[in-house]
Formats: C-alpha cells, sequence, structure tokens
C-alpha cells in the first residue's frame, strides 16, 4: 500500500484534533438564565430537555469498530477505567469481551488490525506533542510492543500492505528532525531495517511491496516534481509536474496489485478534481470518474486487485457512486436499509463481511455487519446510547453566496421549537454562533455535530461556513486565500453572518464567534478587526500572530512551507511579509478589541504554541480587557481527554451564557480530574471563581 506525501494535507491544516468527541451520560433538565427565559419562551426552548454536557463530551460507550481480516474478531475503543481503551471479542461472542490495551492517562484514539489478522495497532504520543510512536498489540494476550521506541521520535505509519504480512513501513526522523527515513520493521520482534535514508524529499511513494518508486520535491516556487527513483534511490525522471495550485487537490492513491497502476485524485488543468488512472509501462492516463462541484474525496477498492470500484463526492452532503455493478448492488442495499450518510470503515479478506458506520446530523454513529453473501445487516453498537431520544436537532446544508458572488457551502442548526414551521428558519431571530472550522484547509461537512448539537440545545443557532481556503470545493475555491488571511477569507465569514440577520435567523446584536485553531485565528481577527460584528468569542488553540506561529512550527514541517503557509500566508524570514503578516494578526489589535474573550489553550501544542495565547492574554491584561484564560498542561492541538473537554465546555457554555443569554448548565463538578489553570479571567464566567484563581 502507497503513501504518499500524507503530511502535505495533515501538516498544512493545522486543524484541531478532537478525538472522541461524543459521548453518555443521562439527560437533564435545567432552567435559562432569568434574564433570558421570558425572551426564550416564545419559541419554547426550555420546553425540551437541557442534554447533560457528559453525553456529549464525554467518552463514548464505544467507538471505531472494526473487524480483523480473517473475520475471527471484533474490535472497539471503549472506556477501561474512564479512560480509552482497545477491546477484542470472538466474534459472535461479544460476551467474551475483554481490554486489550491499558493505557490509563490521555487514552488511545485510533486503532487498525495488521493484514494477518495477528495485531492490533495504534499510534499514541505523548500529552499531544505528536511525537508519536507505533505500537503493536497481541489481542489474544494483549502484549503491547513499542515498534519505535526511540527518544523524540515523530512515527508516521507508512504502509500496512496485504503483500507484506509481518511487516510494516514506519518513517521515522531520528536521525534527522526535519525528515522521515523509511524503515522495514518486522512487527513480531520490533527489528527494523533501512529501505530509504531520505536525503530531501517532502515525501515518497511506495509500492505494495514497499518499494520505493518515486518521491516528491517541493520546489522554492511552491511547486511539487514528483519524480522516478532509479535503482540507487535517487531522483531520475519526472512522472508530474503538480504547480503550487494544485497541490492540494492532487494527490496519490495507491497502486493496483500488480503495482503497475498507479491511482490518483488530479485537478491539474481543470477545477474539480477527477479520479484517474496511470498506467506506469506504458504512460497511458484515463479519467475513471470526476465530480460536478466537489473534489472526489474518497475510494473503495476491490479487496484483490486493488482497483476503484466506488468513489465519494461531498458537496453538500457525502454521496457514493459506483463504478461496477456489485458496488452497486451493495450501496443499494445499504442506502435502502440505513438513513443518512455510510461509510465501510474495515472488511475481511475474502470481503464477505464488511463493518458500515451509519451517521446523521441528529443520530451519532451506529455500527453494522454487513454479510455481503447472505445480504443480513446486523446491528453492532451505538457509539452514544444516552443520547437516544434526546432532542436532537436536523441540521441544514446551505450555500450561501459571499459578496463578490463566490458560493459558500454551509451548515445552520437551529435550537429545539425554534422552526415551527418548518422553514429552515425560527419564528424570531435566536442569538447566533458562527463556529468557524480549522485548517485553515478544511471543510464542515454534514452529519451529527456535537458542538453544533450542544449549542442548539443551548437557545442558539450555529453556522458553519466553508470559507474560501477550504478544501473539497475545487481548486478556485481552494486558491481563492491565497493573500486573504484576515481578508476575503474573513469577509466570506463576515458575509455569512450578514445574512443570518437579514433572514431572520440571527440577533444582530448577539452574535458570537468561535472555533479551534484557524477557527480560533478567525475568532481573534473577528474580535480585534471587526469588533462590531461580535458580541463575544471563543479561541481555541488560535494563533495570535501569524509571523510567530511560522516560525515556531515543528522542524518535520518546515519541507511543507514553500508550498502551503508561505504561499497563502508569507514567509516571516522577509521583513516586509513579516510586517504584513503581523498586520493581519490579532496582535497588531489589541487595542480594538471591545468584547469578552474566552482562551482555551494546550500547554503541549506543538503547532500554535502557548506564547500565542500567553502573548495575547498579557497584552489584553495591560489594556484591562475581558479575558478568560484556560491552559491545559498535558494538552497538544485540541482537547484529548474527557475530563480536559467537559472542563473547558462547562466554562464556555457559563460564558455564552452571560455573553448570549442562552441555557446555562452550572459548572458543578466537571473541573474535577482535570489539568485546567485558570489564568485570567475567572471572575468573567459565573462559577469559574470556586474551581481556580487568576
Amino acid at each position: 500500500m502507497m503513501r504518499f506525501s500524507t503530511l502535505l494535507t495533515t501538516v498544512a491544516a493545522a486543524t484541531l484534533l478532537s478525538a472522541c468527541t461524543t459521548y453518555e451520560t443521562e439527560t437533564a433538565s435545567a432552567s435559562a438564565p432569568a434574564a433570558a427565559a421570558e425572551e426564550m419562551a416564545m419559541y419554547d426552548v426550555n420546553a425540551y430537555p437541557l442534554i447533560d454536557r457528559e453525553a456529549l463530551f464525554g467518552n463514548p460507550e464505544r467507538a471505531q469498530g472494526r473487524i480483523s481480516p480473517d473475520g475471527k474478531w471484533l474490535s472497539w475503543i471503549a472506556p477501561s477505567n474512564g479512560v480509552m481503551n482497545v477491546w477484542v471479542a470472538p466474534r459472535g461472542n461479544m460476551a467474551a469481551a475483554k481490554v486489550v490495551t491499558n493505557d490509563t492517562h490521555r487514552g488511545i484514539s485510533n486503532h487498525q488490525w495488521t493484514v494477518d489478522s495477528e495485531y492490533l495497532l495504534y499510534l499514541k504520543d505523548n500529552d499531544g506533542d505528536e511525537k508519536a510512536h507505533v505500537y503493536a498489540v497481541d489481542p489474544a494476550t494483549g502484549a503491547t510492543r513499542d515498534l519505535t521506541p526511540y527518544d523524540g521520535v515523530s512515527a508516521q505509519l507508512q504502509g500496512v500492505s496485504r503483500d507484506r504480512p509481518g511487516t510494516l513501513l514506519i518513517g521515522m526522523n531520528d536521525r534527522n528532525e526535519q525528515l522521515h527515513d523509511l524503515y522495514l520493521v518486522d512487527i513480531a520482534t520490533g527489528a527494523r531495517t533501512l529501505v530509504l535514508e531520505n536525503p530531501g524529499y517532502a515525501g515518497i511513494v511506495t509500492d505494495n511491496e514497499y518499494t520505493p518508486r518515486m518521491a516528491a520535491m517541493m520546489q522554492p516556487d511552491g511547486s511539487l516534481k514528483i519524480v522516478w527513483l532509479n535503482d540507487e534511490l535517487m531522483p531520475g525522471e519526472v512522472f508530474a509536474d503538480v504547480p503550487s495550485e494544485d497541490l492540494l487537490n492532487t494527490n496519490m492513491s495507491g497502486f493496483n496489485r500488480s503495482n503497475d497502476v498507479v491511482y490518483m485524485t488530479d485537478s491539474r488543468g481543470i477545477d474539480v478534481a477527477v479520479l484517474k488512472s496511470v498506467n506506469l509501462t506504458t504512460g497511458e492516463e484515463k479519467i475513471i470518474a470526476s465530480g460536478t462541484k466537489a473534489d472526489i474525496n474518497g475510494i473503495l477498492s476491490d479487496i484483490n486487485s486493488y482497483e476503484p470500484i466506488a468513489y465519494s463526492s461531498n458537496y453538500l452532503k457525502n454521496e457514493w457512486t459506483a463504478l461496477t455493478p456489485g458496488a452497486q448492488a451493495d450501496l443499494d442495499f445499504l442506502q435502502s436499509r440505513l438513513a443518512g450518510e455510510v461509510a465501510v470503515t474495515a472488511r475481511t479478506d475474502d470481503d464477505r463481511l464488511w463493518v458500515v458506520a451509519q451517521s446523521a446530523a441528529e443520530a451519532p454513529g451506529v455500527y453494522h455487519l454487513y454479510d455481503r453473501q447472505a445480504k443480513t445487516l446486523e446491528p453492532w453498537f451505538a457509539g452514544r446510547p444516552a443520547l437516544d431520544g434526546a432532542p436532537l436537532v436536523p441540521m441544514q446544508p446551505l450555500e450561501l453566496k459571499a459578496g463578490d458572488g463566490r458560493t459558500l457551502v454551509s451548515y445552520l442548526t437551529l435550537p429545539p421549537g425554534s422552526d415551527k414551521d418548518g422553514d429552515g428558519r425560527p419564528e424570531q431571530a435566536v442569538p447566533m454562533m458562527l463556529w468557524v472550522h480549522g485548517g485553515p484547509w478544511a471543510r464542515d461537512s454534514y452529519g451529527y455535530n456535537t458542538v453544533h448539537q450542544w449549542l442548539a440545545n443551548r437557545g442558539y443557532a450555529v453556522l458553519s461556513v466553508n470559507y474560501r481556503g477550504s478544501t473539497g470545493f475545487g481548486k478556485a475555491h481552494t486558491n481563492a486565500a491565497v493573500g486573504e488571511f484576515a481578508g476575503l477569507m474573513h469577509q466570506d465569514l463576515i458575509d455569512a453572518v450578514d445574512w443570518a440577520v437579514r433572514s431572520g435567523i440571527a440577533q444582530e446584536d448577539k452574535v458570537a464567534i468561535g472555533g479551534g485553531s484557524y477557527g480560533g485565528y478567525a475568532t481573534l481577527i473577528g474580535v480585534s478587526h471587526t469588533p462590531d460584528k461580535f458580541a463575544c468569542g471563543v479561541d481555541i488553540v488560535g494563533p495570535s500572530s501569524l509571523a510567530t506561529l511560522i516560525e515556531s512550527f515543528p522542524e518535520y514541517w518546515k519541507p511543507f512551507l514553500a508550498g502551503t503557509w508561505f504561499r497563502y500566508v508569507g514567509d516571516p524570514s522577509d521583513p516586509e511579509a513579516r510586517a504584513a503578516m503581523i498586520e493581519r494578526s490579532a496582535i497588531s489589535r489589541v487595542d480594538d478589541i471591545s468584547v469578552p474573550l474566552l482562551v482555551g489553550q494546550g500547554g503541549n501544542d506543538p503547532r500554535v504554541t502557548k506564547a500565542e495565547a500567553d502573548t495575547l492574554v498579557a497584552a489584553m491584561q495591560v489594556k484591562g480587557l475581558p479575558v478568560t484564560y484556560i491552559n491545559f498542561p498535558d494538552e497538544g492541538h485540541g482537547f484529548q481527554k474527557p475530563e480536559n473537554r467537559l472542563a473547558f465546555f462547562a466554562a464556555m457554555e457559563g460564558f455564552l451564557g452571560t455573553c448570549l443569554g442562552g441555557r446555562v448548565q452550572p459548572i458543578g463538578d466537571d473541573f474535577e480530574g482535570s489539568s485546567a489553570e485558570i489564568l485570567a479571567g475567572a471572575q468573567y464566567v459565573e462559577g469559574l471563581g470556586a474551581v481556580g484563581s487568576d
């Protein structure tokens, strides 16, 4: 299995990490603040139970259902003593379920089977530092081996191939912090063998036998050359030139079984990326499928030939299209029995059994076992059964228009009881949260969204906008963000707020802005560059200075910066560019901030370091501006520990209750077990002073 430049999108996005953010407990009811109760009674939000925060932000009962390739084992992630761990059970005997990992701290957020069904694999870092190690677990005994036991290493799982059972291809940067060398690792013994010492490649293409075939070389202008590797693994002829404008929309996805055809999504020469095949012997290229309004974003491959049999494209909603009669029959069967969106998360080697995840905006994920031969679909588990019967509400996909005519795919969620005639608009304008996605090279999508459901339940409309720069809608939409940080990217958000006010959705004086990572940056820009538009802001791990953000990026990001951050924002080593970057940052306009701000930070964040929050908060305090600052020293780029999630979102709920007047569940004991350090502004959130001090 090939891995090509998987870091290009991951590194570029710098997106808020939110592992395991939907959870279970019983629902409870509470009263809105007295000042807001009379106003909200007109649309009866108080007639609906207040969903307990722990049901939303605590650990799920189960998550990530998988089946072993031989079909003998089922696996999933679930709490053990309150911490997410990997569980297994023989298929057909869930009563024999047992936990096979023993994490007692932040929990395990990912897992998969080896191709021979002998081991379970997972990656785990140290308190969010993103220096992940790869672990292998024996499902029978629970014996665990660190396959990358090297200090300071950032390991990347580059290949798990059916054609090389018993081995993994792992990238490690223990020799050079900037570069990941490729190693063949024996899973049973942990022994590693060097496959390629990386001389400076941005990415390496390996086939199903783990043989390095091509390398990606970043160019000074931000473009990428994909070159063949010769027998000495040195650069040879050019396979493909990828211009900088295509960098985030063009990628290699895999080889066929015989390693003589490569599949890729490609936007070169067009706007919306297509799925194509390239015959490596003849050079013949064939377009397999074309997107319309959205890039092709998912591929389902034949279990034996590795040829694509279906693809997905996500415009307003994610949709699958079959390429073969067999795939069409499977999709028809699943879609006739499962409402909402479906995803195949695991398959057996004989392709008889599939694990299928089903989700919708009002229905958190449910996992099923699909027998393709018997044509049976058996429910397996619901991730959050405590939310069954909770007053979850629809999410509306929208096409909004920016001031310059650009289409912005967006998603709106309204409070329960506010839209009695079902026309997608509340009977009266309500307070609104503009919730901005991270990245910016990422996107918002339709489906169950914890923050949307939580805030809607508290009485707020929630609007999320795929502003220019968001990915998945063609390269023109992505590239329209070049040079537009704090410019047209932010204007898209303002245009969406203005639409919501004009449409009678949002109360003009009660609009908040919030988000994580880039969403945190957008929040800071909102309250500093357009302070008259927002009543308050919630910044989660957002940078206050674009210049210092880029200067503090991890070393292993540096080979990618020319094609992403330098191109879109600028190179801070250039004095003129650096000055412009500071101007497009909140730190340059602290004096203009006039509304309350809540800041959440991970003390161990390698992407947006704690210094970004420290500097901003200190400047606000000097000016006497209202800012509440909560740091979590055992978190990175987002909050993974449920105790920390509960603490922050409890504080955020109280903060918004004061600012926007929505319903508030008291903080209570939601800070219990959290590492939260309340470093400023406890007095601005009711109940926060009881759990910490300035």
